[in-house]
């Protein structure tokens, strides 16, 4: 194929669809850009069909240092793990092609994104799914598309919807609305907002609808540029007599999942599943079937499932649509943490605890986005056991960083500012039972750790999964929808926000045709079921606490020169080193003169910083100070006012009456009251006069040279400066 280009501008900014010239032999291969941001994507499909009763479909993201002219860190200096960005990205780009495919295509398909160039301006996450899009279509895959997906924000001071961002133009916006699907529905939403109005949501979702057709308008141009080489592509169509022998089990699938316990329910429906494959089919059958059998009862749950609700208006667990599961929440749950709270929602259950650090203690992000860290973090861990099964424990898999970045996503509107909380925040939700809607449940636990702990957060977050039931025009709309409702509906669209608004979306739609009016009457329903929660949840604390935990470090921000930084900190770290041996505390000092110390005894603290006021207090006339004799010379002793600087007592000011020599009443080690009389303040040296004077020895005589000196300097200890003899007087 020869180099096919494909340029556009839509709503002020480029674009660029390329194919033809890289990676020629994947099923399709597509360069797609934003600006100098450049990603190739790729599409390979297998030639063998697969009997597995699910779609195989793969979808990689890959992170290249090169493409910000970096080098990796780390003793291999080459990419390793994906980031949790790109774990991210990967899932976002999965999301909206996977229901693209036909239903019985079985091949195995793998995506892979590649970031060639990451131009610091424009995001490169949303532009892959053009990409994708565009690679299967050249690949002929049996695929409905095209299918785009664009970023919507919103300008703070004019309220008008921007068209997939910059990053400067994402700083200036409050609502971070990722939009994907095809000319006709909506597959997927990812959303984060400061608390936005659900009838603002709804007008962001249809400008970004509006835009999506667009894209798609322009990525049909380029295809329609290409010599696109036809395949038939196999779609797998099983026996018809397997779906006739299933079907007539239909009652009694619909009564074994009436049963409100899940692990129950789940028996009994495996029950039946293992009744009809023994009953109806023979030995060969099931050998040369097995994919195909397990597939029809799966189905034949799924019809079962969704004809109670529409036909009924009765869920599995005897709930009304609109209705939620019961409610268990504890604050407060564990001892000696930061902060804890236990959620439960049914038999979805939720322990979230929360950590309080140094801010120092941020997390650091190697990423190829223009993203320094985060201060507040949120991981979600989801072991074997809370669903009842067996499995092998290791890093966390993309299921849990999606919902861990949902959690956190959620709660980021409503965390302090640096300035307001000086702390590094860390919240761990543990999912110890699941039956769906786990990551709603997480975003309440950890509000509930966040208040147990004393987090200052702007207003409490509750969230809520909703599921939809669509067959022709019937629609049901789910509240708090369980594993079944998940796994056999048309939608889950999790909800999250306060009282005052929306902070975070998460949608992945099944059902062709879920339009902007069906989201409406979601989020309506969602907004109320939101409420209700929100207020189970105040019952049992209404506000953060008035004071952190006792076992919470204490957090207190002074202020200090920028040109007194090293000062504090020593050479190669030791007078800060000191200090924090000495009391206990931790130090973290900003290049701006700001320093956090953080101890959990409040003496400890006071005490770490009395030193560091010390080291930067500049001493003023009339000041009194108790010091060290540091130093002794002929002319008088050096004491040490404050740990940076030391002030001169002239020896004729040690004593009462003339003394020949400083050792007569003083020695090094000595410690006395002195007052500050002057600070040059060209060279800043100090002059000191002694409090509570002893009287000059007997036997200590002062040499002539000194008399003359002491009896120029009679004025003195009336706080004049010092003043050279004139020569006129040593002729």
């Amino acid at each position: 194929m020869e180099k096919i280009v494909e340029k556009f501008e839509l709503y002020g900014k480029e674009y660029r669809l390329e194919t033809g010239e890289l990676a020629k032999q994947a099923t399709g291969a597509v360069v797609v850009g934003q600006g100098d941001t450049t990603v190739l994507v790729t599409a390979v499909i297998s030639k063998e069909e697969k009997d597995y009763d699910f779609f195989p479909l793969t979808v990689d993201y890959i992170e290249r240092m090169y493409a910000v002219g970096r080098i990796p860190g780390g003793y291999l200096k080459r990419e390793s793990r994906p980031s949790e960005k790109g774990t991210l990205t990967a899932r976002m780009i999965d999301r909206p092609i996977r229901p693209g495919f036909a239903d019985g295509f079985k091949h195995e398909v793998h995506v892979v994104a590649t970031t060639l160039v990451a131009d610091q301006v424009n995001p490169i996450d949303n532009i892959c799914v053009m990409g994708a899009s565009a690679a299967l279509m050249i690949g002929d895959a049996p695929f409905d598309g095209p299918c785009a997906c664009v970023r919507v924000g919103r300008d703070k001071q004019t309220g008008n919807f921007i068209c997939n961002p910059t990053y400067e133009e994402q700083a200036n916006s409050d609502l971070d609305l990722i939009i994907a699907g095809t000319t006709d529905y909506i597959s997927m939403i990812e959303a984060g907002a400061q608390e936005i109005a659900e009838e603002d949501m709804l007008a962001a979702m249809q400008f970004g609808q509006t835009a999506i057709a667009k894209f798609c308008e322009a990525q049909q141009r380029f295809l329609d540029k290409c010599t696109i080489e036809k395949r038939e592509w196999p779609i797998h169509l099983p026996d018809p007599s397997i779906a006739e022998r299933v079907e007539k089990y239909a009652d009694a699938m619909s009564a074994a999942l009436k049963d409100a316990d899940k692990q129950s329910r789940i028996e009994k429906v495996e029950q039946l599943k293992a009744s009809i494959t023994a009953d109806e089919f023979t030995d060969e059958e099931r050998a040369a079937w097995k994919g195909d059998i397990a597939a029809a009862c799966k189905s034949l749950e799924k019809h079962a499932m969704r004809a109670m609700v529409l036909e009924t208006g009765e869920r599995a667990d005897g709930r009304a649509t609109d209705e939620i599961r019961p409610l268990y929440i504890v604050p407060g749950y564990l001892p000696r943490v930061h902060g804890s709270g236990l959620f439960q929602r049914g038999q979805t259950q939720a322990l979230s605890i929360c950590s309080l650090g140094m801010l120092n203690e941020w997390q650091r992000l190697d990423t190829i986005e223009p993203v320094d860290g985060k201060r507040y973090m949120h991981h979600y861990n989801f072991p074997p056991y809370c669903t009842g099964e067996t499995g092998r424990l290791g890093a966390p898999k993309r299921r849990e960083v999606g919902h861990g970045a949902l959690a956190e996503r959620a709660l980021l509107p409503v965390i302090p500012s640096e300035e307001e909380f000086p702390y590094a925040i860390r919240v761990v939700s543990e999912i110890l039972e699941s039956n769906g809607s786990s990551s709603m449940a997480s975003t309440c636990g950890s509000t509930l750790a966040l208040m147990d702990a004393g987090v200052p957060i702007k207003a409490p977050v509750s969230g809520i999964a909703m599921g939809l039931i669509k067959e022709g025009d019937q629609v049901a709309i789910l509240s708090d929808i369980q594993g079944l409702e998940d796994f056999l509906g048309d939608m889950d669209f999790k909800v999250t926000g306060t009282e005052k608004g929306i902070t975070a979306l998460q949608m992945d739609n099944k059902a062709r045709g879920l339009s902007v009016e069906i989201l409406a009457r979601a989020l309506e329903q969602a907004k109320r079921g939101r409420h209700e929660i929100l207020q189970a949840m105040l019952a049992t604390i209404p506000a953060p606490r008035a004071t952190l935990s006792e076992y919470a470090p204490r957090i207190e921000t002074i202020h200090i020169p920028v040109d007194k930084i090293r000062d504090v900190i020593g050479s190669g770290g030791k007078v800060v080193r000191g200090i924090q041996e000495e009391t206990g505390v931790s130090i973290d000092i900003q290049e701006d003169g700001t320093i956090h110390i953080a101890s959990v005894d409040q003496e400890a603290g006071d005490a770490a910083k009395s030193i560091i006021m010390g080291i930067v207090k500049e001493p003023e006339v009339g000041e009194e100070y108790e010091g060290e004799v540091v130093g002794i010379k002929d002319f008088g002793a050096f004491v040490k006012l404050t740990p940076a600087k030391d002030g001169l007592l002239h020896i004729s000011r040690m004593a009462n009456g003339r003394i020949g020599k400083v050792e007569d009443v003083l020695n090094l080690g000595d410690t006395i009251k002195v007052v500050v009389l002057d600070v040059d303040p060209k060279t800043g040296k100090i002059s000191l006069d002694r409090l509570d004077k002893p009287d000059a020895p007997e036997g200590s005589h002062a040499t002539e040279s000194h008399n003359r000196g002491n009896g120029e300097r009679g004025n003195q200890h009336n706080g004049h400066r010092d003043r050279k003899p004139r020569r006129s007087h040593e002729a």
